[in-house]
């Protein structure tokens, strides 16, 4: 077998019931990773708090109940809840059968906690509906994001932001997670940030199919094989080849000649860090990847730091990991990083077109559906207990 088989063979699992539920799947879904039968779970617990999956057959869907099964998370009960076309459907989780529900207002009776992945335009319509009944939604879209009274939050970078909702604190509310680009690039800039303060960021992201979904995820796998056996590409999600090529982020392009998912960068960079005046730009790509997000982001400081106390910080900082071999040339790679909780930082060194150590080049990967998407919700839902 080539080694381009064994590739396509290789991500084929990060596909398995992460569609978003059209008539033609299986009706059981089964989460991107199972439990071990012979491992006691300590989650199930009529103490804990009720929790509603919102999207529960989507790629981020999918991914909640892995990072749910991961954490050991409590839950006294589980709703899961998807559109109309998935209703019905069985999704197999901590080798309990559950029946997928039509999401619709009521669906929120009883739910301490529920995480939304169902894209902007239903999190807009049931968040607030949710909330009303006394749940709290952690919402996956940018539907709330820059809402001056909603808390963005990355557990490990503004706790602070979401300190006065709790469970069985008597009231609902929302909290967003932040884009997947900004999370990963804020994890491993931010404790560098508080060190010496971060004038100006220069960001280039690369970023991966999972990025717009499972059905980019499966095209991207079908291109593959489409353009190796000679054949014209199927292009349904994006309107331009895919495999073997990268393009400028399919995002709508703004009056500025900025994309969306760049000027998210931006916003949400500044609403994060409580910190209007700092500059931020960002050029966001498209790259052949199956999973996991890789950025180039070159860093300003108001303060020195050397490469050498940047890379002491970040080995100490919470959910990162350095892989910075310069001997054996080894930095980070999306595919090293997929499926893991760890954002990797390497390729820290000073910026040879500033003067001093006011400046910094590092390169990063991170997983977009777990700590871009998924984790970071649970974690933030942990956070409320």
């Amino acid at each position: 077998m080539n080694s381009t088989a064994l590739s396509l063979r290789h991500h084929n699992h990060f596909l398995h019931g992460g569609g978003g539920g059209g008539g033609a799947a299986s009706s059981v879904i089964t989460p991107l990773r199972s439990v071990s039968p012979f491992r006691i779970r300590m989650s199930l617990n009529e103490n804990a708090p009720s929790i509603a999956v919102v999207g529960v057959t989507g790629a981020v869907g999918q991914e909640f109940l892995s990072v749910l099964t991961d954490r050991d998370f409590p839950y006294r009960s589980l709703k899961l809840l998807a559109s109309k076309r998935s209703a019905g459907k069985t999704v197999k989780f901590e080798n309990r059968n559950y029946t997928v529900e039509e999401l619709n207002e009521e669906s929120f009776d009883g739910i301490d906690i529920a995480l939304f992945s169902a894209g902007g335009s239903i999190s807009k319509k049931y968040g607030p509906v949710a909330a009303k009944k006394g749940t709290i939604v952690v919402d996956n879209s940018s539907a709330f994001r820059m809402d001056e009274n909603v808390p963005l939050v990355i557990p490990e970078v503004n706790p602070e932001a979401m300190v006065n909702l709790k469970v069985g604190c008597g009231k609902g509310g929302i909290i967003a997670n932040p884009n997947c680009s900004t999370i990963i690039c804020l994890m491993a800039v931010t404790p560098l940030h508080r060190r010496a303060k971060v004038k100006r960021m220069v960001v280039s992201t690369y970023q991966a199919a999972s990025g717009a979904g499972a059905a980019a995820m499966e095209e991207l796998v079908q291109q593959t094989r489409e353009v190796l056996d000679g054949k014209e590409p199927t292009c349904n999600i994006f309107n331009q080849q895919y495999a073997f090529n990268l393009f400028s982020h399919n995002a709508p392009i703004q009056p500025n000649g900025y994309n969306e998912e760049e000027m998210k960068l931006v916003k949400e960079t500044r609403k994060i860090w409580s910190d209007m005046g700092v500059k931020v730009t960002a050029t966001c790509i498209r790259v052949p990847v199956m999973r996991a997000h890789a950025e180039s982001v070159n860093l300003q400081f108001e303060k020195p730091l050397d490469e050498d106390t940047a890379r002491n910080i970040l080995k100490n900082a919470p959910g990162i990991v350095v892989v910075d071999d310069r001997a054996s040339n080894r930095f980070p790679t999306p595919l090293e990083v997929s499926n893991k909780d760890d954002v990797a930082v390497g390729r820290v060194r000073r910026d040879v077109s500033q003067d001093g150590d006011y400046g910094l080049d590092i390169f990063v990967c991170g997983d977009q559906i777990r700590k871009g998407a998924a984790l970071n919700a649970v974690q933030i839902a942990e956070m409320l207990l």
